[in-house]
């Protein structure tokens, strides 16, 4: 009496599994892995943020972008609507399909080795943007469009419009 009972367990056990299997593949109708299925894009504006962002951690950068956009970016930035983000003020992005090659524009605190700087820049955007991304930075020029000095006022100025 055993034995058909244990026989009849697994029968059922058995059609359990092949009930689960089959939803299973039902779910994953066209095969391999659901993360290769569909295109992920990343906006040019994205790649620039992170840049940006990674850029200005870098001890020894002063700001991004040269003085006269740093004045122009600052007074855009207070109008509601501004178009472009402080944060991605002095880079350039473009963005391909698997990678990406970067432009910025750099104003660093005087006193520092800019051979140093640069490649602490570099080093942080890349890691940066490769892993935020998935996207192969192929370069990134940097262009060092001033030197800050201890002794000069920011061009931006500090308070808000009101």
């Amino acid at each position: 009496m055993t034995d058909t009972g244990q026989k009849s367990l697994t029968t059922e056990q058995e059609s359990r599994n092949e009930a689960a299997v089959k939803a299973a593949s039902a779910t994953r109708r066209g095969g391999g892995d659901p993360a290769t299925r569909g295109r992920t894009t990343i906006a040019d504006g994205v790649v620039e943020k992170i840049a940006g962002l990674a850029a200005r951690d870098v001890v020894g950068v002063h700001a991004m972008g040269g003085g006269f956009a740093r004045t122009f970016g600052a007074v855009r930035d207070r109008v509601p609507g501004g178009s472009k983000s402080s944060v991605s003020r002095g880079v350039k992005a473009e963005v391909g399909e698997v990678q990406t090659a970067l432009d910025l524009e750099v104003v660093v605190e005087y006193g520092v080795s800019i051979a140093d700087v640069a490649r602490a820049v570099r080093e942080n955007v890349i890691a940066a943007v490769e892993r935020m991304t998935g996207l192969e930075v192929v370069e990134v020029n940097i262009a060092v469009s001033d030197v800050k000095l201890p002794d000069e006022e920011d061009d931006e100025p500090q308070g808000r419009l009101q």
